[in-house]
């Protein structure tokens, strides 16, 4: 299996209890840089893989390719993790790693484990409170949205289909024994709960 850990902002003590005991328990850490290294060495041995800063597409996917070879036997006998700062699904070097791997090695199995994101860390170092609906950019296209205490999810679904998003993800009470999380969009009910999340997403 191959893990994504996020390890936070960089503060040891921001590491989660399950990243720690992740970290711990693998058979081989990764990471992509030596901030992360740091992070990762009171709990395990990490190897740097080199994930250059570019934007030639072609250079990257060749060098995506190279570390996925270079993990997949690893991952398909034992745990390994790729621990990095931030949040594994958010702006992440794994996101391209694990495309990669699902890619040419679909018999990998990856999964990811949260960590606190540039977006959570920034408002409480900046004392900067967000009690409203707000907007996060990298200057890309904007393909992805996330509506929370969805209590309407098809009502929701057919809003945003009619913006152009055709990929849907339901979720409810995350991460406790009540958990829901529905990918089929024709089973998605009509009604959620406070503790529920529509995710849309275009192609």
């Amino acid at each position: 299996m191959l893990i994504g850990v996020g390890l936070g902002p960089g503060d040891p003590e921001l590491l989660t209890l399950k990243a720690v005991n992740i970290l711990k328990n693998s058979d081989k850490v990764y990471v992509p840089g030596n901030m992360a290294a740091k992070l990762v060495e009171p709990y395990a041995t990490p190897e740097i893989l080199d994930f250059p800063m570019l934007r030639d597409y072609d250079v990257l996917n060749e060098v995506w390719k190279k570390n996925a070879d270079l993990i997949a036997d690893e991952a398909r006998n034992g745990t390994v993790v790729f621990g990095l700062i931030g949040d594994p699904n958010f702006f992440s070097t794994f996101t391209h790693l694990k495309r990669v791997m699902n890619k040419h090695y679909p018999d990998v199995e990856t999964s990811t484990v949260p960590g606190i994101s540039s977006i959570t860390s920034f408002a409480a170092r900046a004392d900067a409170e967000v009690d409203t609906s707000f907007e996060v950019s990298d200057g890309s296209e904007t393909k992805h949205k996330i509506r929370l205490k969805a209590n309407r999810p098809r009502q929701l679904i057919e809003e945003f289909s009619k913006e152009g998003y055709t990929d849907f993800i339901f979720a409810e009470r995350l991460f406790s024994d009540k958990e829901v999380i529905i990918k089929n969009r024709d089973d998605i009910p009509e009604k959620g709960n406070y503790f529920s999340i529509v995710y849309a997403k275009k192609d």
